[in-house]
């Protein structure tokens, strides 16, 4: 199987040398300092106290490579959106591309029926970019829950799970997503078939609504925002309002499973969250896809998010003053 990395990072990076290991045919694309690791020492994985070290074709430029069996875009959706043009050289007849990042997708309405089917969301795919680009026909959904981290240049750390969700958008067992799903789990990747993969997008979003952006403007690791009572207030507020909005769509999690999400959040431990790790790095600030969209949906769907609404705007000007966030389409295209 052919299979591109798009953005060989964290997660990219632990499913590009589980594959690879398994055998399969793996190129990933990746920039700067990790590019020129892996072109000389191969990506490395360290897991389960033990270290793997695939060797892959690599490159900043998807042009070095031929149409692929699967894409699977590992980029933060800001990335992938000022990337779209630039996955074309690796999109055959039947390409699929697998979007394993958090938010809401890009590909959000194709196929779901109802009243918005079809419809783009401006907040993570401005000007259709990624809808015209990729084409939703190819996209197959991913929760991701691997906690991975990249250390050094060429080198991932595995931290915890190894599950990857996934789901066709109209929720149907495709042939190609059994495939997919097959060479995962032989790699070692836990790879469940969901028939609603929009149902398991929300819950994930429950906890990356609040704890992103939170842990951004105070600077607290996860088992704070769940230990300090005002903080988990706030935190349960955005999940309530997110919950209504989720509903509205069509798409019914039960309320208990909020206290699901605190307690496998506090179980992380004292965890900085990726917004508040590009804030202190200094790297652009994934916003959209997590608390935008969500702002967008309950304007859509007329549900009011008054809590959100507010942390968002917060979060948003926290970035600006830091050059580390401007809404999607403003932002100069990728290189």
């Amino acid at each position: 199987m052919r299979v591109c990395i798009f953005g060989a990072g964290a997660i990219g990076g632990y499913i590009a040398v589980e594959l690879a290991s398994a055998g399969h045919e793996v190129c990933v694309i990746a920039r700067g300092a990790h590019l020129r690791a892996i072109r000389e020492r191969g990506l490395t994985l360290k897991i389960e106290g033990g270290e793997r070290v695939a060797r892959v074709a690599a490159s900043d430029d998807p042009g070095a490579f031929g149409a692929q069996d699967f894409v699977v875009c590992a980029l933060k959706a800001h990335q992938a959106y000022e990337s779209a043009a630039a996955f074309a050289p690796l999109l055959g007849q039947e390409t699929a591309v697998l979007t394993a990042m958090n938010g809401i997708p890009w590909w959000y309405f194709y196929k779901a029926g109802g009243a918005f089917e079809d419809r783009r969301l401006q907040s993570v795919d401005p000007g259709d970019r990624q809808w015209r680009a990729i084409g939703p026909q190819r996209a197959i959904g991913c929760v991701v829950e691997p906690a991975c981290e990249v250390v050094e240049p060429g080198v991932i750390v595995h931290h915890k799970f190894k599950r990857l969700i996934l789901g066709e958008p109209d929720g149907i067992r495709s042939a190609r997503l059994e495939r997919l799903s097959a060479a995962l789990t032989e790699a070692g990747i836990e790879a469940p078939i969901r028939d609603d993969i929009r149902w398991n997008i929300w819950l994930k979003l429950w906890g990356n609504v609040c704890f992103n952006p939170i842990g951004a403007l105070t600077g607290a690791t996860i088992d704070a925002l769940v230990r300090d009572p005002a903080l988990r207030a706030l935190c349960r507020a955005m999940m309530l309002e997110t919950k209504q909005v989720n509903e509205a769509l069509g798409v019914n999690i039960p309320e208990d499973m909020i206290e699901r999400r605190f307690e496998a959040a506090g179980s992380i431990g004292a965890h900085k969250m990726s917004m508040l790790q590009d804030v202190e790095r200094g790297r652009s600030l994934e916003i959209d896809a997590l608390v935008t969209a969500v702002q967008e949906l309950g304007r859509l769907t007329r549900v009011p998010t008054p809590m959100l609404d507010i942390v968002l705007a917060l979060v948003q000007e926290r970035g600006r003053n830091a050059g580390l966030y401007a809404p999607l389409g403003t932002r100069a295209a990728a290189a």
